[in-house]
């Protein structure tokens, strides 16, 4: 069983929601991430979604692409976050990391680091740094059935994103080889973008476990604890990403990891009264 599994499997057996926060590795300050990832589980993180830096976005909204974009800036790629997520796990060895990102950092990785009877250098290293799932952005569902397989065999969930546009058809490809959790985005578009319509988000659910029976998380429009609250009613995780960045855009670097668990205390607090 993997740490995602045993995590989501405990918050539902104490009948309690997932906290998934999303930051971007090496924002807003080169060194900060490993410090503000553990600041965000003492703020009541469950999991958390690290997202790897990439120059040509297409899901990410403006908020996150200015993050991503200062993160290459530091000369943060996919090296230097699974260093990250290594000294992370020198002190916590149970929050599960989801790597969120696209396929070309995952590939080039994979380029440079080949080596002889290795499958995936990144598979290979990721699952070393301590990190237990991927998400890879513009990975479709048909082709991934190898590198899904191969994620398993090191002990890694490989989670997918839903859509209000996903068919039943789609939803069922992805559950032959979703794990972990799926990532419901809420609004049509990306990151950041628009207000979130609860009633569609909970007319969809019935929809996805339909065919999908891993834990269903909802992101993309969560912006305050009111709105996580609503959309825990439904839902068994809660994502949160473009508003953490935003409150992390300007501060100083010895105020980053105290807003970012201050913000999610707030949430935690909403999500278990």
């Amino acid at each position: 069983m993997s740490r995602i599994t045993a995590t989501l499997e405990r918050l539902h057996s104490q009948q309690r929601k997932a906290l998934i926060p999303y930051v971007t590795a090496g924002y807003p300050f080169a060194d900060v991430t490993p410090e503000l990832m553990h600041a965000m589980v003492t703020g009541g993180a469950d999991i958390i979604e690290l997202g790897v830096p990439f120059s040509d976005p297409s899901a990410d909204g403006p908020v996150i692409q200015r993050a991503g974009d200062r993160a290459l800036a530091f000369g943060i790629g996919l090296a230097q976050v699974l260093d990250m997520v290594r000294s992370f796990r020198k002190e916590d060895t149970a929050t599960p990391v989801v790597l969120m990102g696209y396929a070309n950092p995952v590939e080039r990785y994979d380029q440079k680091h080949a080596a002889p009877n290795v499958q995936s250098a990144f598979v290979r290293d990721a699952a070393a740094a301590g990190v237990d799932g991927v998400l890879i952005v513009d990975y479709p569902p048909e082709e991934c059935e190898a590198f899904a397989s191969n994620l398993r065999a090191h002990g890694l969930d490989l989670i997918f994103l839903l859509a209000p546009t996903s068919t039943d058809a789609r939803m069922a490809q992805i559950a032959k080889v979703a794990s972990g959790y799926v990532y419901y985005v809420s609004l049509k578009g990306v990151t950041g973008s628009g207000a979130l319509d609860t009633a569609s988000v909970e007319a969809m659910l019935p929809r996805i476990r339909a065919h999908i029976r891993v834990p269903v998380g909802v992101g993309f429009g969560i912006r305050d604890a009111a709105t996580a609250n609503t959309i825990a009613k439904v839902s068994d995780a809660v994502v949160i990403g473009s508003k953490i960045i935003q409150l992390l855009e300007h501060q100083p670097r010895d105020m980053v990891a105290g807003t970012a668990r201050d913000f999610l205390q707030e949430i935690r607090t909403a999500l278990d009264s």
